[in-house]
């Protein structure tokens, strides 16, 4: 095959997966609109700043691996919607409280301002704390979930771990502690494992999760993927927000060298950060090799996720 003919396929199927991510997000904004408290209960101005953070756009990354995983274990999409609203919620909360001046102190999040710049910054504090126990009712009440007393608490369990002190809340906390502080690159890639990878390895991990009699040896491989691909999506961000371009970001570039972040980038350089997405790349397709043609949309998924530009 000539190499042209291989960057058409290649676009073809880039293109087709595209059409799918669509799908996946707009079945999202509708999942998270319905279970959401309406804007005119009271206390209005609350209720009004969680839509405005939630359904405020954004790719809904997370859910998309809560789904392309149930693909791969034989489950539906609505067995698990449920999962990925939770997860979700927990990702837009942290994603507020963030943005908070007395975090990173960002203007900007999906293009828009963010929740404490429309709002104001108690309000912001409110939609954090509103959003975290909304996710945990969700996976406690949702009808859908499996009904298994025991799932339903390993579900719980595994958001809570995912972030805690030993996940994103963690991660967070390391983040800011060393700004301006050199790390060597296993202490980088911890931290990074906290604060990003540990709720990407739940949104594929908890849809694992709906299916109780699943191969413990795949339920191993999916954990492999997820361990590969949430590192390798952090040092992503880190390249974009040294080479990216802020209007299709967002959000302003070059935050991390300005606040001295100790970043892939910064510890290694830009051409080992981009070989070292490559090499978790590979050992995530790899993970993936026991599930056959069942894990096409997770492959799908990582290799969009690990080239994309925005």
């Amino acid at each position: 095959m000539s190499e042209s003919a291989d960057r058409r396929i290649r676009n073809d199927e880039e293109d087709e997966f595209g059409t799918q991510l669509e799908t996946w997000r707009l079945r999202m904004e509708g999942a998270l609109a319905a279970r959401l408290p309406e804007a005119e209960v009271v206390p209005a101005r609350l209720h009004e700043a969680i839509r405005y953070s939630v359904l405020g756009g954004g790719k809904r990354i997370r859910p998309a691996l809560v789904f392309a995983t149930a693909h791969a274990v034989g489950l539906t999409e609505d067995e698990v919607e449920a999962a990925a609203c939770a997860i979700e919620l927990v990702h837009v909360y942290s994603l507020v409280h963030d943005d908070l001046p007395a975090m990173d102190n960002d203007d900007l999040r999906r293009g828009r301002p963010t929740c404490h710049k429309a709002y104001d910054e108690a309000t912001a504090l409110l939609v954090g704390d509103a959003l975290q126990p909304l996710a945990f009712q969700l996976l406690a009440q949702d009808p859908k979930l499996p009904a298994s007393p025991a799932v339903r608490l390993r579900l719980i369990d595994m958001l809570a771990q995912a972030i805690g002190t030993l996940g994103m809340a963690g991660g967070q906390a390391i983040d800011l502690a060393v700004q301006g502080k050199q790390l060597d690159i296993g202490q980088v890639e911890d931290m990074h494992a906290r604060k990003t990878g540990a709720v990407i390895r739940a949104s594929v991990l908890m849809a694992a999760e709906c299916a109780p009699s699943l191969d413990p040896n795949l339920y191993g491989a999916l954990s492999r993927f997820a361990n590969a691909v949430g590192l390798a999506f952090q040092i992503q961000d880190d390249l974009l927000d040294v080479t990216g371009d802020a209007s299709l970001l967002g959000k302003a570039t070059g935050a991390d060298s300005e606040r001295a972040k100790p970043t892939h980038p910064a510890v290694i350089g830009i051409p080992a950060s981009q070989q070292r997405v490559r090499l978790l790349h590979n050992q995530a397709i790899h993970a993936l090799l026991p599930f056959g043609e069942r894990a096409e949309s997770l492959r799908a998924l990582a290799h969009w996720l690990l080239s994309r530009r925005h």
